[in-house]
């Protein structure tokens, strides 16, 4: 198939080459020249702006959006939505909210645009992997586009999830649960360094334990035996750990729909947590324990 790509990030590019691999025909277009010149050397069409890469696709267009969520997709979609024709196709690849998908699917309707909401996880290791998609939208487009799919993903790897934001409403919680797991491994391992044997823990080989059979087992212990390996006590590390916008999305959604999810959510303030170094909160622990119970406390390191 023929299609155009917008954003040659992290995700974006790594997908037009695995596109390229498969046989497809991939228009590409970036906002720094230097990205599309890469992948032009590898296969790829270049283009200069949009309206440069709609002019070089052929109706009915397939046009997919890799861009960091909100203001930015939009903005692009906006752009696009004057270029394109009746017919035409957009895939919004990022990681959107899917009330986001639901008002840019009905917007692109009344024009007769198609939309489909395609949440991808894969990281950095979807070129070699593939990448897991879940699909948002009307079904007939996504049988259109399933040769799109199939060659982005690994085997049983994508699924037509529903109408439009389904396929990000599934993604959403995909990665509220990926936080909980992310933390629970995180705390583990923390036992294991404030343990007596603590010295004897080799904690890369640790995790390619767990990986044998345990019912822990799991590719992000994969990951983790791979990251200590490089660096046995993550010492070249800080531990400040950023949030995107699914996990916080995902505990909005567990009020909204009144379902208890007390690890997702902890998990998220973990992560805000992890951020303040000597917190007002913990400060403010320290205070009260020293008033209620006399308990000795640490002076700050300012004074």
């Amino acid at each position: 198939m023929r299609m155009g790509m917008i954003g040659l990030g992290r995700m974006g590019m790594n997908m037009v080459r695995r596109l390229l691999r498969d046989g497809h025909e991939v228009v590409a277009y970036n906002r720094t020249s230097e990205k599309v010149e890469e992948i032009v050397r590898e296969g790829a069409e270049g283009a200069a702006s949009l309206e440069d890469l709609i002019g070089r696709l052929r109706p009915p267009r397939i046009v997919w959006i890799m861009l960091p969520a909100g203001k930015v997709v939009d903005d692009h979609i906006d752009s696009l939505a004057d270029l394109l024709d009746p017919g035409d196709c957009i895939v919004e690849g990022g990681n959107s909210r899917y009330t986001d998908d639901i008002r840019r699917a009905e917007a692109l309707g009344r024009r007769a645009i198609h939309y489909l909401d395609a949440g991808v996880s894969g990281g950095i290791w979807g070129l070699q992997v593939g990448y897991c998609t879940m699909v948002g939208g009307e079904k007939k487009v996504f049988d259109d586009l399933e040769p799109l799919f199939r060659s982005l993903a690994p085997e049983n790897g994508y699924l037509h999830c529903g109408p439009a934001g389904a396929g990000h409403f599934v993604k959403m919680i995909h990665n509220g649960i990926e936080y909980g797991m992310m933390q629970a491994y995180g705390e583990g391992f923390a036992l294991l360094e404030a343990s007596p044997y603590r010295d004897h823990f080799d904690y890369g080989r640790i995790a390619g334990l767990w990986n044998q059979g345990s019912v822990i087992r799991s590719w992000l212990l994969e990951l983790l035996e791979k990251a200590f390996a490089e660096d046995p006590r993550l010492e070249e590390l800080l531990g400040y750990v950023e949030d995107s916008g699914e996990g916080r999305w995902t505990v909005e959604q567990a009020i909204e729909s009144r379902v208890a999810a007390p690890v997702i959510a902890l998990s998220l303030f973990a992560r805000f947590q992890s951020r303040e170094e000597n917190s007002f909160a913990n400060r403010v622990l320290a205070a009260l324990r020293r008033e209620f119970g006399g308990h000795a406390v640490k002076p700050s390191a300012e004074k």
